[in-house]
């Protein structure tokens, strides 16, 4: 299942993450985003998925990679904020603008962490 995540730093540096309020991956932290509906491009899945979960509108940037987790193929793309205020909606249970401290005390996706710290 092609799926796509944000990659999202504010002017301090942090990095935007959600947590999940369903299944898959409850509870856990991750990069906004989701599946990609059969009529859209990846941007539009993008822009679509941050909104609903993050109250933000984005700009789409670079691919930043890809990684499969079980059957769902994560194409991670750079963007940057151009709008919007944060709040969790959608399926996020919170939405924060996580620190470096963060990142290795919040329990994180499986592979999230690794993926970061190769770009």
């Amino acid at each position: 299942m092609r799926c796509v995540g944000a990659i999202i730093r504010d002017t301090e540096g942090r990095l935007l993450l959600i947590q999940r309020g369903h299944p898959p991956s409850e509870g856990l932290w991750s990069l906004p985003g989701g599946r990609v509906e059969e009529d859209e491009t990846d941007g539009d899945a993008l822009r679509r998925e941050v909104r609903e979960e993050t109250g933000l509108e984005i700009e789409v940037g670079a691919l930043a990679g890809t990684i499969v987790i079980g059957f769902y193929e994560i194409f991670d793309y750079y963007a940057h904020v151009i709008g919007g205020d944060l709040r969790p909606g959608d399926d996020a249970a919170a939405a924060v603008w996580a620190t470096a401290d963060d990142l290795v005390r919040l329990p994180l996706t499986k592979g999230l962490l690794d993926f970061l710290d190769d770009l």
